[in-house]
């Protein structure tokens, strides 16, 4: 029986570093390939024969790739305190006040995380031609400033922080507001956490609703402009993995911050009644 813990404990470690190099290779590869020359893409062996760092110098000054960079940022990062406040106020709400058709509102939230993206398309781009939002930030991100499943995620976890801990500062004289920023939130940061890295990776990596709701290359967000490095008749590998390199970047160091605080509240989505 010793031996095969003494086992598992030398097995565990070494499936796990075999897993995890297998899921890091693709971006080491294409890492590598952004600094690689034209007609050196294809080559099969992973490090380039003649490194250059043109393709970043060539991104960066000829082409919009500055635009859609500050694009991409901007909308990820509105689009996420969106979420983050909106959602979780319709959460709270759901989880402590008692009001009638409470249940069937957040029924009604919930049917909307069934309802295909594609069937949606037509009638945002009707209601941004007619409002004057197509090219504009507003027009790109204004299907994203709510989310059902933010709301769905807020409402469970904030149903495990004690009534009688938002009583107490009722008692104190504090407003509903006031209990909601500064004692329930804070209960919930893993959640807010996980949140906001889902609600910004995903804002981040859209491409079909930007590329729809866009038509200015000035207003293209990282993936639509990254798209045009790949044409019908020539595709510039190079500069697709040295724009998708740099693209990493912001989700990169957004996941080494809160690395501990997104782990949590994964972990505990699945467990909140």
């Amino acid at each position: 029986m010793k031996n095969n813990r003494s086992a598992i404990r030398l097995i565990r470690p070494l499936v796990l570093t075999v897993f995890g190099m297998a899921m890091l290779f693709p971006f080491i590869w294409m890492f590598a390939t952004s600094f690689k020359q034209g007609t050196d893409v294809f080559n099969l062996s992973l490090m380039p024969k003649h490194p250059t760092v043109l393709n970043y110098a060539k991104l960066l000054r000829n082409s919009n790739f500055p635009w859609w960079f500050a694009n991409s940022m901007i909308v990820g990062l509105a689009v996420t305190f969106s979420v983050l406040f909106f959602d979780s106020l319709v959460g709270f709400t759901l989880s402590k006040y008692r009001f009638p058709g409470k249940r069937l509102i957040f029924l009604l939230i919930l049917s909307t995380m069934m309802i295909p993206t594609e069937m949606l398309v037509i009638p945002w781009y009707i209601m941004s031609n007619e409002l004057g939002w197509v090219d504009t930030y507003w027009g790109v991100m204004f299907p994203g400033l709510m989310s059902g499943f933010g709301t769905f995620l807020m409402r469970q976890f904030f149903c495990q922080v004690p009534d009688d801990l938002l009583d107490a500062g009722r008692i104190d004289g504090l407003n509903e507001f006031y209990i909601w920023s500064r004692i329930a939130m804070p209960l919930v940061l893993p959640a807010l956490s996980a949140l906001a890295i889902f609600s910004f990776i995903g804002n981040w990596n859209a491409f079909m609703w930007p590329l729809i709701v866009s038509n200015k290359v000035t207003m293209y967000t990282l993936p639509v402009g990254l798209s045009f490095f790949n044409g019908e008749f020539q595709s510039q590998w190079e500069m697709v993995m040295t724009g998708a390199s740099v693209a990493t970047i912001p989700v990169f160091i957004m996941f080494i911050i809160f690395q501990k605080q997104i782990i949590q509240g994964i972990a505990l989505t699945g467990v909140k009644g």
